[in-house]
């Protein structure tokens, strides 16, 4: 992410060249009126679905969890009752589980998201951290292409660099917060505006000084997923041994690049994270409906295409984020918190039927002692959905719905019968259910 879109509240910053091959999915009309669950006689015309079926015992991945990042620096640190907004997990909270904060290069800064930080850990969520530069003493310029000012750390400085983040590390530790992970360069393959890596310098970092840092090390957060950052990774087993996470943008990453063949094959005992996005852009407001509804399929896209562990947003609170400048929550907001409220850190997920019918998506998870179901409806008519459990799990389900009107609305419960419950998917909506 670059300096110059976190500019102060006017508006974003966006240069040309960055970012303008994101992924946009068509939008549809507005949604003006909204359909009960309870009453799918209000919908007019009702699609039939094929069944869903969710198979609790075939477990996929394990979820860390969902969030966003914090970023003081640039666009100002979040309020206390933000904190809770976005960390808290009842009505009208967003329920992240996940922050990332950045790691400044010089240490008088280092107190900077400290406070959202140790609000957002005292709520239950994981923080992680990522550096944009190492202090200007490690740093060297060459020429990289047209780039001649291109910055990258000295090799003779990857050992204080490795201290370096080691330092911030136990700093945040002696002040409450245990870094779940920290990242060794934000976005290494697009870097104009911070610290060029090149594969074989992350893979010799990696072998040679990330095994000396005190907690799990991510790597390479390419800015697109690109592949060529991580394969070298996970090609090298001395290098494979001493990283976690591997980490990863998805910044115009298409859908038929999430899935990750090499890590499947390769990356047993790690852990595969999406550690930043805005999603479809950063230039439409975040309450456009039913445009909102892009975020809960790229969601539902990143956990079952991609199988990754974790999502999370770049800017928590922003115009085109999860929450408003004003501390309410955004209609994209509402679609992450179907996922980040109710699919909780340690939580699987499990087989599900991923498309039941055209335009809705849907994903299953268990821990808690419950099921949950997250569906998506992205098209223009109801959808008669039955969904079946195998192994008859629970025998109730509460549900909640976001459409144009409401947001993460309780729709009440329902009795499942015989493993399976039958309910109408409202027009441009997204329904969670949970079983228990």
């Amino acid at each position: 992410m670059t300096r110059s879109r976190n500019e102060p509240l006017s508006g974003e910053k966006k240069p040309t060249s960055r970012r303008s091959v994101l992924a946009t999915l068509g939008t549809l009309p507005v949604l003006t009126a909204a359909t009960s669950v309870a009453r799918a006689s209000d919908a007019g015309a009702v699609t039939a679905a094929a069944t869903a079926v969710v198979d609790p015992s075939a477990i996929r991945q394990t979820i860390r969890g969902f969030g966003g990042m914090s970023h003081a620096a640039w666009i100002g640190e979040l309020t206390a009752a933000q904190r809770d907004t976005a960390f808290g997990t009842g009505d009208g909270r967003l329920g992240f589980s996940l922050l990332r904060i950045p790691v400044p290069e010089d240490r008088a800064a280092w107190n900077r998201d400290l406070a959202t930080a140790k609000r957002a850990v005292e709520l239950g969520a994981a923080v992680i951290a990522s550096p944009w530069n190492p202090p200007a003493s490690m740093v060297e310029t060459f020429v990289h292409g047209s780039q001649t000012n291109a910055r990258r750390l000295r090799y003779d400085m990857y050992g204080a660099y490795a201290q370096h983040l080691n330092d911030f590390n136990t700093y945040l530790r002696n002040n409450g917060v245990n870094l779940y992970g920290i990242s060794v360069q934000n976005e290494p393959d697009y870097a104009q505006d911070w610290t060029w890596w090149t594969p074989t310098e992350m893979v010799r970092f990696l072998r040679e000084n990330a095994g000396s840092i005190g907690t799990r090390v991510i790597a390479p957060e390419s800015f697109q997923y690109l592949k060529n950052m991580s394969d070298p990774i996970l090609n090298d087993s001395a290098a494979l041994a001493n990283v976690d996470v591997i980490g990863a943008h998805l910044y115009g990453t298409s859908f038929a690049n999430f899935p990750y063949p090499l890590f499947k094959q390769k990356g047993a005992g790690k852990e595969l994270w999406m550690t930043e996005v805005y999603y479809p852009n950063s230039t439409d407001s975040a309450d456009l409906w039913p445009q909102a509804l892009d975020v809960g399929e790229h969601i539902h896209r990143a956990m079952v295409d991609a199988e990754f562990q974790a999502y999370i947003w770049w800017y928590i609170r922003r115009s085109y984020g999860p929450m408003r400048e004003d501390g309410r929550i955004s209609k994209r907001g509402a679609t992450m918190a179907h996922f980040a409220r109710f699919v909780r850190p340690g939580y699987v997920r499990v087989e599900a039927t991923a498309k039941p019918a055209t335009d809705v998506y849907v994903s299953a998870y268990r821990g808690g002692g419950s099921t949950v179901v997250v569906a998506v409806n992205k098209g223009a008519a109801a959808v008669s959905q039955q969904f079946t459990l195998a192994n008859n799990a629970g025998p109730t389900v509460s549900s909640w719905l976001t459409d144009a009107s409401r947001n993460v609305a309780s729709q009440g419960t329902t009795a499942v019968s015989n493993g399976s419950f039958t309910v109408t998917l409202p027009a441009r909506s997204m329904m969670t259910f949970v079983i228990r």
